[in-house]
């Protein structure tokens, strides 16, 4: 059987978890709701706890390359010095051939992992409006920009570590079974040696898994969630975080659940909001490092 190191790493995070778990529940009981998004009750507000328990290492992952033609994302020069892992947009959603070289450029220089961020071709829509394509266009769609990707970073002479798909599409998968194994068919037979990435607990992982691929897991701590584990939507009020404190404490509770934590690139001051995660999870003792290596 072949042993997926990334899952050995979270199955031993949740043994030190319940190891700690009395302390953690009483710091958890005796902290304040996220006041940003307590007024939206359709949204599951995490309570910032003061233990994180033994959380060895994690990743911290923006998504980036999101421009197009002339224009360039705000923050991705300086967000490449904080994050370890760079998910580049592919061309559908967002990017193009330069900027995506750009920003392959850019993360091998400073030693950043870079993964493939495959969205719905909807430009107009910045891939996140819901498609009705069908499991073989979504493969196909996955295949292209993977590949196209790929090539951009073997003619940098680096490497493609990861796959995580973008917006409607990375949601649909989240919960679509059908979709989630047209995602993971797709990276496996452009590169079964890729990680798949996707939300944690959610049918991506799943379907990765039984594809036989590497898989690792997310949680968003600029984004709010539903009670079932789902992202809030954006139209949700207070689905989208944008306090440094509250997403800082956030990261502390996520951590334990996942491989690698998000902040959203076109989130309003993202770098902010990252020296945040990195300063709360380095006063606790947390390495901070890619998950694909």
């Amino acid at each position: 059987m072949q042993v997926d190191a990334v899952e050995h790493g979270r199955r031993v995070k949740h043994h030190n978890l319940r190891a700690g778990g009395d302390r953690r529940e009483q710091c958890n009981r005796e902290a304040e709701t996220s006041a940003e998004v307590s007024h939206a009750e359709s949204i599951y507000a995490f309570r910032p706890p003061a233990y994180i328990g033994d959380v060895p290492t994690i990743d911290l992952n923006a998504d980036m390359g999101e421009g197009f033609g002339p224009f360039r994302p705000a923050h991705d020069a300086e967000l490449l010095t904080l994050v370890t892992s760079a998910s580049i947009a592919c061309g559908f959603h967002a990017g193009d051939p330069v900027v995506m070289r750009e920003t392959v450029a850019a993360a091998a220089r400073l030693g950043v992992a870079i993964g493939a961020h495959p969205g719905y071709p909807d430009l107009l829509g910045f891939g996140r409006r819901a498609l009705a394509a069908s499991a073989d266009e979504v493969t196909a769609y996955v295949i292209y920009q993977v590949g196209a990707l790929d090539a951009v970073c073997r003619a940098a002479g680096t490497r493609l570590r990861y796959v995580k798909p973008h917006g409607a599409l990375y949601n649909r998968a989240a919960s679509d079974a059908p979709t989630a194994t047209a995602i993971a068919d797709a990276v496996r037979m452009v590169d079964s040696s890729l990680v798949l990435l996707g939300l944690a607990g959610s049918a991506l992982v799943e379907a990765g898994r039984a594809a036989g691929l590497t898989t690792a897991s997310e949680a968003f701590v600029d984004r709010a969630y539903r009670p079932d584990g789902t992202l809030a939507p954006r139209d949700t009020p207070g689905a989208v975080i944008t306090d440094p404190a509250t997403v800082a404490a956030r990261a502390i509770e996520l951590a334990v659940h996942a491989d690698s934590l998000c902040v959203h690139g076109d989130t309003a001051d993202a770098p902010a909001l990252v020296r945040a995660v990195r300063d709360a999870l380095d006063a606790r003792g947390v390495t901070i490092a890619p998950f694909a290596r």
